[in-house]
């Protein structure tokens, strides 16, 4: 078969589609000074992690394409399901290594993604939700999306392949593709990983430092996901207010030695009221974050409304249910006084009202915890808290 028939082959329309992964590591790495592929991150290496990327997405089929430093590079590409593709024109350009990557895919590749080395923090969530728009459209292009950004991995589908292979690489792929954007389909992710490279060291510090906390969304993903699932303005400003209060207990509390991971705190903050409105909405929500691929926020959400609290140190969820229960709306109030309208509301309602001091009382006894470990009063502990608008 030519390689042009090789590449215009359609896709089977009746069985699951066979897709594979192009990983691109074959450049300099110039402005970052060391070769980036082979960088620790995360207790494991650049491309060692961008591997796992697509292979706990499901996609075993993965073709890494290798130039400057190929011999280095190699010891780590030998596991099943690995291919290393050598692109001796490297030097040319990223579009030689795309070409290098296409040439060498099997014919019953339907689609690949296509993924730079350097952009290794896209959550596997991602793949799959892409592999899931392509198994029900079949489009020639699927882009994923993170607030209105196109980031990467596309997944290319073989209706392509024949014109990449052709294609001079002026303007790069990404003129190429622009060419078909009629025929290309987005698919909106909560993923800023998608977005996120690491040209210089600046950038890779960064990426070091995020990497090992991408079980919790950031606070620009949890803005992503209340904006998607249409979150009213109001509980969105609550929310950030309840973050604020949250932030700054745990700020004082690890300076006297507490451990609370401040990431989870504000996403756990941020999304705690996402199903609000809803029958028992904090177990709906947490039901939401869970199923979004957040499972350790999710719990936290689900214990904003009733904690159990043994009076010992504070953990996260604690320190979220005692923000919440110290702002109204979106403005700071003193417990007694957010407390009060339950109080009055359910003094005929016994069962109601001893669930509602309950509540009062767990509240009093995180803060009583709070303020004897930092030290010093809430009052004090909330001097330079600043609710965003």
């Amino acid at each position: 078969m030519s390689s042009a028939n090789k590449h215009t082959t359609m896709p089977k329309s009746n069985q699951q589609p066979v897709l594979s992964a192009l990983i691109l590591a074959a450049g300099y790495s110039s402005r970052m000074g060391q070769f980036k592929p082979l960088l620790p991150l995360d207790g494991r290496t650049v491309i060692e992690s961008t591997i796992a990327t697509f292979r706990n997405a499901g996609v075993t089929r993965i073709i890494v394409v290798t130039g400057h430093e190929a011999a280095q590079l190699r010891p780590l590409l030998k596991d099943p399901g690995i291919s290393a593709v050598h692109n001796p024109d490297y030097a040319s350009g990223m579009y030689s290594s795309v070409q290098a990557g296409i040439r060498s895919l099997p014919e019953d590749i339907d689609a690949c993604f296509l993924l730079p080395a350097d952009i290794p923090l896209v959550r596997s969530a991602t793949i799959k939700t892409i592999i899931g728009r392509y198994e029900s459209r079949h489009p020639s292009i699927i882009y994923p999306v993170f607030r209105g950004q196109h980031g990467h991995p596309p997944l290319i589908a073989r209706s392509l392949f024949t014109e990449i292979l052709a294609g001079n690489g002026e303007g790069g792929l990404r003129a190429l593709l622009q060419r078909h954007e009629v025929d290309a389909s987005e698919v909106d992710v909560f993923d800023e990983g998608i977005l996120l490279d690491m040209d210089e060291p600046e950038d890779y510090e960064r990426l070091a430092q995020l990497a090992p906390r991408r079980h919790v969304p950031t606070a620009a993903e949890c803005k992503a996901i209340l904006a998607m699932l249409a979150v009213p303005a109001p509980v969105c400003r609550h929310s950030r207010a309840v973050a604020a209060v949250a932030e700054a207990m745990t700020k004082r509390l690890n300076a006297h030695g507490v451990i609370i991971a401040p990431d989870l705190v504000r996403a756990a903050s941020l999304l705690h009221d996402i199903a609000k409105g809803q029958p028992a909405h904090a177990e709906a929500g947490a039901a939401i974050v869970s199923e979004l691929g957040f499972p350790e926020v999710a719990e936290i959400i689900g214990q904003h409304m009733d904690i159990d609290f043994d009076g010992s140190s504070p953990k996260e969820a604690a320190i979220v249910f005692l923000a919440d229960k110290l702002v109204r709306e979106d403005s700071r109030v003193p417990l007694d006084e957010r407390f009060r309208p339950a109080f009055e509301r359910f003094r005929d309602q016994p069962e109601a009202l001893r669930g509602a001091t309950r509540k009062y009382d767990t509240a009093l006894a995180i803060l009583g915890a709070v303020e004897r470990l930092a030290g010093e009063t809430l009052t004090s502990i909330l001097a330079d808290c600043e609710v965003p608008a």
